[in-house]
């Protein structure tokens, strides 16, 4: 089992849900975080508590990844002592509404794109050249089930999961001589602010979501990617779908009040 001591994580969208969790996880088992969100309010209250807890070393940046030149300027502005990512958890992204694509509205459409494909594509080709060179280092995708299946009123968001699923595995053989993994966390339910930002801030819409079935935790998918992340060196986790108990695909699950 590889050690995550002193390792170097670098985590997106870590303010909340699956990319906090991860940061805790990870600073828990003795690796020094890089970490960014578009809030910094919130992403510098997450750095300043691991960091009282853990004891670990952590730079946390506000970063607005569906900007280019802002991920490449923050790349560049990493004090030396973090420049050198061993693993990358590309982690942010968003859904916007549940509606038939006739009826939906194209500014999500921009919004999910933007963060979920271009936002993912512009972190891995500002980390890339630094593992390659080093000729070391892991990338791990936080995708989802929507990424293999299509579901009704999804039509944009399964589409930008599709990519990175294909992203994740282009990547791979891109970079298959160059000692670098890559691996994609492909989750069903789980209850984060997910739903919530999905709806606007309908907070009765995202509570229905996971209405009667336990869904899974930020810390599940957390531990999906420690596991990614602390095998052999030989071994490569490709890809891990995880699905609530009660869950059977992106559309079926069993539910209390079935």
């Amino acid at each position: 089992m590889n050690s995550l001591k002193e390792k170097i994580i670098f985590i997106t969208g870590a303010s909340s849900g699956i990319g906090k969790s991860c940061a805790y996880v990870f600073a828990q088992k003795g690796a020094n975080l890089v970490i960014s969100a578009r809030r910094k309010n919130l992403i510098d209250e997450v750095a300043d508590d691991i960091s009282k807890k853990f004891g670990v070393k952590i730079y946390a940046g506000k970063v607005d990844v569906t900007k280019r030149m802002d991920v490449i300027g923050f790349v560049n502005s990493l004090p030396g002592e973090f420049k050198n990512i061993d693993i990358l958890i590309n982690n942010a992204g968003l859904a916007r509404g549940l509606n038939k694509f006739y009826e939906d509205n194209p500014d999500g459409w921009e919004e999910m794109i933007d963060t979920n494909v271009k936002g993912l594509l512009y972190v891995t080709h500002a980390i890339l050249p630094g593992m390659i060179e080093r000729k070391f280092g892991h990338i791990i995708n936080i995708g989802s089930i929507a990424g293999h299946e299509a579901y009704p009123k999804g039509a944009v968001y399964c589409a930008s999961k599709h990519a990175v699923d294909a992203i994740t595995r282009s990547l791979r053989m891109d970079i298959i001589d160059k000692n670098i993994l890559v691996s994609t966390i492909d989750a069903g339910l789980v209850e984060t602010n997910f739903s919530k930002i999905r709806f606007n801030g309908d907070e009765e819409k995202a509570k229905n979501v996971y209405k009667g079935l336990t869904p899974l935790t930020g810390d599940d998918i957390a531990n999906a990617v420690v596991y990614c992340a602390t095998r052999p060196p030989h071994v490569n986790i490709a890809e891990i779908t995880l699905l609530a108990a009660r869950q059977a695909s992106a559309t079926i699950s069993y539910r209390a009040d079935d």
